[in-house]
């Protein structure tokens, strides 16, 4: 199975996710991680799997606005534009229903708040055609800057693995048919 890992990262927080969620995802595929500035403009025909990853803002996936005040706040690892919004927005349909699953990160609050850019990317690739193998997951930071609660690392590389473990099941059952 062939894996496409795409991030889009501000405070390297969800970079370090998308590196334990592709170590997760095990030796049985072939993993391509790219940071959202480097994404292919379509994924290759032999990606069979597309994870997508980027940090919560205003309740939802970034915008040039959201950026942009990342880089006044000081974030270092930030492309002002694309992010996954963007880019999410620019796909083709997938006509062979490619399989996709989605993470983000969002603050640690003691109340659960609304919104979710993993919640909203799941939504905008089904629209594309992508089959979303599992729900979409959050991972915490401590504060909009980070750093990631701990245990998150580990709860990431647990996800990525249920994550492969979910689509070999379907490519398995797809070829079955």
């Amino acid at each position: 199975m062939r894996t496409l890992v795409v991030y889009e990262s501000m405070w390297g927080n969800i970079e370090q996710i998308a590196r334990a969620v592709a170590s997760g995802l095990g030796e049985a595929t072939e993993i391509d991680l790219v940071e959202i500035g480097q994404a292919p403009a379509v994924p290759a025909y032999a990606v069979q799997l597309l994870v997508v990853g980027g940090p919560t803002h205003t309740f939802s996936m970034s915008r040039p606005d959201t950026r942009f005040e990342a880089v006044t706040r000081g974030a270092s690892n930030t492309t002002p534009s694309p992010g996954i919004r963007e880019w999410i927005a620019a796909l083709p349909s997938a006509s062979t229903g490619l399989l996709v699953a989605t993470f983000d990160t969002r603050v640690v609050k003691t109340r659960r708040l609304p919104g979710s850019a993993a919640r909203k990317a799941g939504k905008l690739l089904s629209r594309h055609g992508y089959e979303q193998v599992l729900d979409p997951e959050g991972f915490y930071v401590a504060g909009m800057e980070g750093p990631l609660v701990d245990g998150e690392l580990d709860r990431a590389r647990a996800w990525g693995g249920r994550v492969g473990a979910a689509a070999r099941k379907e490519l398995q059952a797809r070829t079955a048919r």
